[in-house]
């Protein structure tokens, strides 16, 4: 606290200004007692509204993902606005619906569980099956391939000038194994330079060679593996058989590890 007078001289008997410093907000209190297990209610949360959804719609179906796009996801869900679409948290739609007929939330919820493996998610709708079927089926979006995906197909890039690409980039393509070089400033592939061979399992090197080109490998796809009947809680499974003993032996070595 400073004390003075109007003309900030020394201190006199008349009126007095007392100026106050602004307190620092590295002095802010949090209080501790209102700290909450936000992950364990966002969990609790989600079993609570995945049931709601079961008590509410007709049919669950189990969809499987190839090729997962966020930005393609989000379409999906803006497509299907009048239904529900859960992905991920698989161990905790799996706790939601039950993992056995003791503990299942109505009955055959159970089979619904042991289908939730890898990239699936849930579909609460009260659409056909042919409705949600005939959807997904149109429903393909090409992208380009990611460091661990299969080259679909070979490709080799002529030798020559690339003015795709500013001369700035040069370095950045040489780094990623092309021979390039800048003549009178445009960058350019010195040599014939093959990127992949079909069947390839693509580098990070190779998809981020593959993405500047445009060259699209990858598809987003959505298939109904099963689905669930609310007035009659049947279970069917629609995916073929290989896939069905793949998530088997999946499960099988998830519980040993459990």
């Amino acid at each position: 606290i400073i004390l003075s007078d109007d003309e900030g001289g020394p201190l006199s008997s008349g009126c007095i200004n007392v100026v106050t410093m602004p307190k620092s907000k590295r002095d802010k209190k949090v209080s501790l007692t209102k700290t909450t297990k936000k992950g364990l209610e966002v969990k609790q949360n989600l079993i609570e509204e995945l049931r709601k959804c079961v008590d509410t719609y007709k049919y669950v179906f189990v969809l499987s993902v190839i090729n997962m796009r966020n930005n393609k996801l989000k379409e999906v869900r803006n497509a299907w606005k009048h239904s529900r679409l859960f992905f991920g948290k698989n161990k905790v739609m799996m706790v939601a619906l039950g993992r056995s007929p003791a503990d299942e939330y109505k009955d055959n919820l159970h089979k619904v569980s042991k289908c939730l493996r890898g990239e699936v998610g849930l579909l609460f709708t009260s659409r056909t099956k042919e409705e949600v079927n005939d959807w997904f089926a149109q429903f393909k979006e090409a992208d380009y391939a990611r460091a661990g995906n299969k080259a679909t197909f070979a490709v080799t890039l002529d030798a020559g000038p690339l003015e795709q690409f500013p001369h700035s980039m040069e370095p950045q393509l040489r780094q990623l194994g092309l021979p390039t070089a800048l003549k009178k400033g445009i960058v350019t592939l010195l040599s014939d330079f093959e990127v992949c061979k079909e069947g390839n399992v693509l580098t990070p090197e190779q998809a981020r060679i593959l993405k500047l080109f445009g060259f699209e490998m990858a598809e987003f796809t959505v298939t109904l593996k099963s689905m669930w009947n609310s007035e009659t809680t049947e279970f069917k499974q629609l995916a073929e058989d290989l896939e069905e003993t793949k998530d088997q032996m999946e499960e099988e070595e998830e519980e040993k590890e459990d």
